[in-house]
């Protein structure tokens, strides 16, 4: 928690001024009792109807600047939580995405979306109630006792047996309950996981008729939250029985020693009340503090998973080098070899090669062999554990990475769109591109019918994921995003799985043709999608089993002839570009 007391940084005057209300009011309340005595003593006593008129007055102005002061130091303890919270989302969303693929991959998505969420609203309350109420119970128990003393020190013996009694209850109930809460949190990150999952893979649980298994899991994981939360609640529920006994006790002794000491004449009826009320705050004050400190405790294990994220340090820092490289050598992989983390097995090995400007290179093997993770570090998704990845004869290392992915335009296996119009999805890659150049890129990416095909043309809506196309129409688009602003460098990862033949053949000829001074990658499982390659790397297992073309590859790498058989190519007819 105190970790993450920077983000009250701007807020320091609420901070302080929203306690120090607090305390006023605890000042106001404290008084009250002393009024009360005086009351009975005297007005009561005497049959003072003025004097109790007066008293009366005072008690009404008392509840007044006390309702005041509370409600000045709620508002002032509301400003400062709202904005450390908006603050620390802030910080965090920025942290998040400054996060290198690695990172995000250690925590799991779930886990983030939870703690960008549950976790910062409860650090967010807990520092809300710290506002309000760490100062202000200590302050109540300790001014009670003072108030007592200056009353009957024999009878607040009282009170200082039964502060540390209550104080005794309420730790042993905390104790037992912050381990639940724990768990609890850990309970809800398996529900986000469990929630996304199956939202996620929507089709593919009710393709395979697997919903009763999908919300049995859930169940199971909700029976397990409920258990804890209700055991947590079932501890915390002790509590008040717990206090009040020892309170109502403290009260009888009170009282009963009291009247003999009224009867004795060393104390009034009315300073019996006084110290039965003081007995009452402080039994007020303590359950107070009892809640804020479950609070507090929520509130931290919380804080202790947010700063796990900001402790990530990003493993992908830009370099200084705002500058394009102008080599001839668009790409050069230099004895390159990558895993992933807490993996054993190298997903690359010493992988090397070079491609030069306007090459269209096919990068294909079996699944699993390192296509998408050799592509995703030219753009520095992830960074290689060993050797060197070159882009215009410049480590990668050492380009700014804004420069670096202004570069290439890139096209993920999943094809991933956002809600809003086309032509805002289009813009994603350059903000300042106009409606030719996003019809450039659609006509060559042959998604033009697309937008032709729906009112509105750039203006129609897409659905968050392009719910509401096809996954082909998906492809198209995406393909068209990387095109526009005419990258360096455009990687086409699997990006026309779902496009029929035909369609795949018109997408590559629009390309070759429309893209000349682009270095393209074509990341397939298809041969016929990249035969026409001025040169194809196969990879088999992590490791490059073929670089050359395809009438090469078809005469001198073993891989390259199996994955032909296997599709009924034949490799005995040259390549027709």
């Amino acid at each position: 928690m105190f970790r993450l007391a920077r983000f009250l940084k701007h807020y320091k005057v609420q901070s302080i001024t929203g306690p120090l209300f607090k305390l006023t009011e605890a000042v106001f309340e404290l008084l009250v009792p002393v009024v009360m005595a005086k009351m009975i003593d005297i007005g009561v006593a005497n049959s003072d109807k003025s004097y109790i008129w007066k008293s009366g007055i005072i008690l009404i102005v008392l509840g007044v600047l006390g309702l005041t002061c509370s409600l000045t130091a709620q508002f002032f303890a509301a400003r400062a939580s709202a904005g450390f919270g908006t603050e620390l989302r802030n910080a965090l969303f920025s942290h998040i995405n400054s996060l290198s693929f690695s990172e995000i991959d250690k925590i799991g998505t779930p886990s983030l979306v939870t703690r960008m969420t549950n976790d910062c609203n409860q650090v967010q309350t807990g520092v809300n109630m710290i506002l309000r109420l760490f100062l202000r119970s200590p302050f109540i128990v300790l001014g009670s006792l003072i108030m007592g003393l200056t009353i009957s020190v024999k009878l607040t013996l009282i009170f200082l047996i039964a502060s540390p009694v209550l104080a005794f209850i309420i730790y042993a109930i905390i104790r037992k309950t912050i381990l639940l809460y724990r768990t609890t949190q850990k309970k809800l990150d398996r529900a986000s996981t469990l929630t996304r999952e199956n939202l996620s893979g929507a089709r593919a649980v009710r393709a395979f008729s697997r919903e009763q298994d999908e919300i049995s899991a859930f169940e199971k994981n909700s029976d397990d939250l409920y258990v804890n939360q209700l055991i947590a609640g079932k501890i915390s529920a002790l509590m008040n029985p717990f206090t009040y006994a020892v309170v109502n006790l403290s009260i009888i002794a009170i009282i009963w020693y009291g009247g003999k000491s009224v009867y004795s004449g060393s104390i009034t009826q009315g300073e019996v009340i006084a110290l039965v009320n003081y007995m009452n705050q402080i039994l007020l004050a303590l359950v107070a503090l009892a809640n804020l400190i479950v609070i507090i405790t929520k509130a931290q294990a919380s804080a202790v998973r947010v700063n796990e994220v900001f402790d990530l340090t990003p493993s992908i820092t830009g370099g200084t080098d705002t500058h394009k490289g102008d080599s001839g050598i668009a790409v050069e992989f230099d004895n390159v070899t990558f895993h992933y983390y807490e993996s054993g097995d190298n997903a690359l090995e010493n992988i090397s090669f070079k491609v030069t400007k306007g090459e269209t290179i096919g990068i294909i093997g079996a699944t699993g062999s390192g296509k998408s993770t050799l592509v995703n570090l030219i753009p520095r998704y992830y960074d290689a554990v060993s050797g060197t990845v070159r882009v215009g004869g410049k480590n990668v290392k050492n380009y700014d990475l804004e420069t670096l992915r202004s570069m290439i335009g890139a096209v993920p296996q999943k094809a991933v769109l956002f809600k809003g119009t086309i032509r805002d999805n289009m813009k994603w890659r350059d903000r300042n591109a106009g409606d030719s150049d996003i019809m450039k890129a659609l006509e060559i990416s042959q998604a033009l019918e697309v937008v032709n095909s729906r009112h509105g043309g750039l203006d129609a809506n897409i659905l968050q994921g392009g719910k509401n196309l096809s996954g082909g129409q998906r492809q198209r688009l995406t393909i068209a995003r990387a095109l526009v602003g005419e990258p360096e460098i455009l990687i086409l990862d699997d990006s026309s799985s779902a496009l029929d033949l035909a369609t795949d053949a018109r997408l590559r000829r629009a390309i070759k043709k429309s893209t000349k001074n682009c270095t393209v990658f074509i990341v397939s499982q298809r041969i016929s999608s990249v035969r026409a390659c001025d040169r194809i790397a196969v990879l088999d297992d992590g490791r490059l089993a073929g670089f050359g073309t395809h009438d090469e590859l078809a005469k001198s790498c073993e891989v390259y002839r199996e994955i032909c058989h296997s599709q009924d190519i034949d490799i005995s007819q040259g390549v027709s570009r």
